[in-house]
């Protein structure tokens, strides 16, 4: 059974006057334990449509949506609210780092909310921050770091509750492109040492050979499968 699964799923959202605008058209997509899929498109694509659907940070309008199996139409937005705290490992553009709390805090919250007692959460913390290569930052805030640096933090939150999926939003759109490369690299490790799944949202084709599926999007619709 794929871990993400997609049947004939659209997005609309509906404007003033009662007047619909159609994001997302007929959307079927599987994406099987292990897999490391890129998600491409122009700006006004769907990407970030999809992606927020995929996160489980929004619902579709119609079509069918299930994770690892559960329905996600038919969770409530506490059950949803679990499901992006335990199965989905976020990596964002702009990292989404807490400003006041260190590195090693900030990869250990969401274990801590998970109900990971503090002391085992810091230390799992530790050793995924070792993983990305950042344990001599471990102390350092938000402010302390670069760029890249951050978002090497932001990945070993990501990590942090062993998620079903990794979902990187345009993870490289702030890094110039040499500190890019080596955050697609940390991703490519992942997968092929760790066999983790991950989905990239991204608009760079360079980038998306990384991956090892293609899916293009262009008006709402997938127009491209490699």
């Amino acid at each position: 059974m794929p871990i993400i699964q997609m049947e004939n799923v659209n997005k609309s959202f509906f404007m003033g006057g009662g007047e619909e605008l159609a994001i997302l058209r007929g959307i079927d997509l599987n994406v099987a334990a292990g897999e490391f899929v890129a998600i491409v498109g122009p700006s006004g694509s769907g990407k970030t449509t999809l992606m927020n659907l995929i996160g489980c940070l929004d619902r579709p309008t119609s079509g069918f949506y299930a994770l690892e199996g559960v329905d996600v139409g038919g969770l409530n937005d506490n059950e949803l609210s679990d499901i992006r705290n335990q199965k989905i490992g976020f990596v964002f553009q702009n990292f989404n780092l807490m400003p006041r709390s260190s590195a090693l805090q900030n990869v250990a919250l969401p274990m801590i909310y998970a109900g990971v007692a503090r002391s085992c959460a810091l230390a799992k913390a530790a050793e995924l921050l070792d993983l990305v290569g950042m344990s001599d930052r471990a102390n350092h805030r938000p402010s302390e770091l670069s760029g890249g640096q951050k978002q090497r933090v932001a990945i070993a939150r990501a990590l942090a509750n062993e998620p079903a999926i990794i979902l990187a939003d345009e993870p490289t759109g702030q890094l110039d492109s040499a500190t890019g490369r080596m955050i697609m690299e940390i991703f490519r490790k992942l997968h092929k040492q760790q066999n983790k799944t991950i989905v990239l949202i991204t608009h760079n084709k360079n980038l998306s050979s990384k991956a090892t599926r293609l899916v293009a999007l262009h008006d709402g619709e997938i127009v491209d499968r490699r």
